[in-house]
C-alpha cells in the first residue's frame, strides 16, 4: 500500500525493533511478543490467526508489475496463510493530488478485477471502498490532533507525491493524506501492513498514532485500543520503470498487469538499459539493468545472479527479450482468469458490496471504542 511521530522522526526499519507488547483489546487480534530480532514473516507463519492485514491501494488506474512484486504477492501468500486480510479501495485518497477524482467507478472496479485475478479470495478477504465505510473516516477527526503539522511536512513520501503532483496548488487532503491512511489501517486493528520502502514512512505515522491514542485515551481495562502495525517488505520492494524511475501508474514507465503479451514486449523493449553489453546484476552501480535482471528472476522464481550470468555478454537485447517472456508466462493465466471476470461486471459490484458490509460492521465497533475511551458519549 496504494497505505509516518513523536517530537521527533523515528527511523523505520523493515522489522520494528523489539518493544512492549501490544496487549490485547477483547475480540482483537494483537501482535505477538517476539524475541529482539525474529523474523516477522516467521512470526506469521506460526500463528496467523494472531495477524490481520490491511493493505489496499488508490483507484487511479491498473495496478502493474511493481505493485504485483512489491506488495499483492505478499498479499495473496498471506491470505493462503490463513492470515485474516482487509483490502481498501482507496477512492477518497484519489484526490489527494488531482483535482477530480476521473473514472472513479471503472477504475475502482478494474481494481478489484486485478485483485481478484491475482489470487485473492473475497470469501477470504474484506474488499471494500473507503466511501462505503463512513466510520473508518470519522477516525481522522481525532487522528489528525494526535499528530503535528511540522512532522506531516516532513513525511518524505508525501514531499514525493508533491512533486509528481498533477495540481497546480497542494491541498490540504495530501498532507493528512498520512494520517488518512493510518485509520484504514486502525479502523480494524491491523497489525501488519505489507508495504513497498517508499510507503514506510506512512506506516510509522500509523504506528505513531496507536502509541499517543493509547496513551492519551488508555482503555478502562488497560489495555490500548489500538496495536502497533508492522511492515512486511516484499522480496522486491521497488521495481523500476522502463524510463529508470520509479514505477508508478501515474508517469507512464509501468507495465500493467492486464497488458497483452504484445503490449509488454513493447514496453520492455523501449526499457532504459546502459551502455555495457556484459549483464551483471549490480543494483548499486547498473540499477537499470539489475531492475530488468530482478523482474526475470521474480517470474522465474530464480535468484536474480544466475539470470545475469545466463545472459553474459548478450547484451541489453537478449536481456529484454530475457525479461519480455518471463512477464508473459508468469501472467498469462492471471491475464485470462481477469478476462474471465471482466466479463461479469454484476460480480465485481456485489464483491464490493458485500466487502463494505462486512468494514462497516468493524469500523462501527471500533469507533464506538474510540468514542468511549475519549468520553465522547
Amino acid at each position: 500500500m496504494t497505505v509516518p511521530t513523536a517530537a521527533r522522526t523515528v527511523p523505520v526499519e523493515p522489522v520494528a525493533p523489539a518493544e512492549p507488547a501490544d496487549q490485547a483489546v477483547p475480540g482483537t487480534p494483537a501482535a505477538p511478543a517476539r524475541r529482539p530480532g525474529a523474523d516477522l514473516d516467521e512470526t506469521i507463519r506460526r500463528d496467523p490467526g494472531a495477524h490481520r492485514v490491511l493493505t489496499g491501494d488508490r483507484p487511479t488506474g491498473p495496478l502493474h508489475l511493481g505493485h504485483y512484486f512489491g506488495t499483492l504477492q505478499n498479499r495473496v501468500r498471506l491470505q493462503r496463510l490463513g492470515v485474516e486480510m482487509f483490502v481498501v479501495v482507496a477512492d477518497y485518497q484519489v484526490i489527494t493530488d488531482r483535482d477530480i477524482a476521473d473514472r472513479l467507478a471503472e477504475h475502482s472496479e478494474n481494481l478489484v478485477l486485478d485483485y481478484l485475478a491475482a489470487g485473492l479470495d473475497p470469501d477470504r478477504a474484506t474488499i471494500f471502498a473507503h466511501s462505503a465505510v463512513p466510520a473508518l473516516n470519522q477516525l481522522l477527526l481525532p487522528f489528525l490532533s494526535l499528530v503535528s503539522v511540522a512532522e506531516l511536512g516532513r513525511n518524505p513520501t508525501v514531499k514525493d507525491e508533491i512533486a509528481h503532483s498533477s495540481q497546480s496548488a497542494v491541498n490540504g487532503l495530501m498532507f493528512t493524506y498520512p494520517v488518512h491512511q493510518a485509520a484504514d489501517i486502525l479502523f480494524c486493528k491491523a497489525n501488519v501492513v505489507p508495504v513497498g520502502q517508499d510507503q514506510l514512512p506512512h506506516l510509522e505515522v500509523a504506528r505513531t498514532v496507536a502509541r499517543r491514542f493509547n496513551e492519551r485515551y488508555p482503555h478502562p481495562d488497560g489495555t490500548g485500543v489500538f496495536p502497533r502495525p508492522e511492515a512486511l517488505l516484499s522480496a522486491a520492494p521497488l521495481l523500476l520503470g522502463t524510463d529508470g524511475g520509479k514505477m508508478s501508474k501515474s508517469r507512464g514507465n509501468a507495465v500493467r498487469l492486464s497488458a497483452d503479451a504484445d503490449t509488454t514486449a513493447r514496453l520492455i523493449r523501449g526499457a532504459k538499459t546502459d551502455p555495457d553489453r556484459r549483464i551483471t546484476y549490480d543494483p548499486a552501480a547498473r540499477p537499470e539493468v539489475s531492475s530488468l535482471v530482478l523482474l526475470a528472476a521474480l517470474c522465474q522464481d530464480r535468484a536474480p545472479e544466475l539470470v545475469a550470468d545466463e545472459i553474459g555478454d548478450g547484451g541489453a537485447a537478449v536481456l529484454k527479450r530475457t525479461v519480455t517472456e518471463a512477464v508473459n508466462e508468469h501472467f498469462g493465466p492471471m491475464r485470462a482468469r481477469r478476462a474471465e471476470l471482466a466479463a461479469d461486471r454484476g460480480y465485481i459490484r456485489q464483491v464490493l458490496r458485500e466487502g463494505a458490509e462486512r468494514a462497516n460492521v468493524v469500523a462501527e465497533a471500533t469507533l464506538a471504542e474510540v468514542r468511549a475511551v475519549m468520553g465522547s458519549v
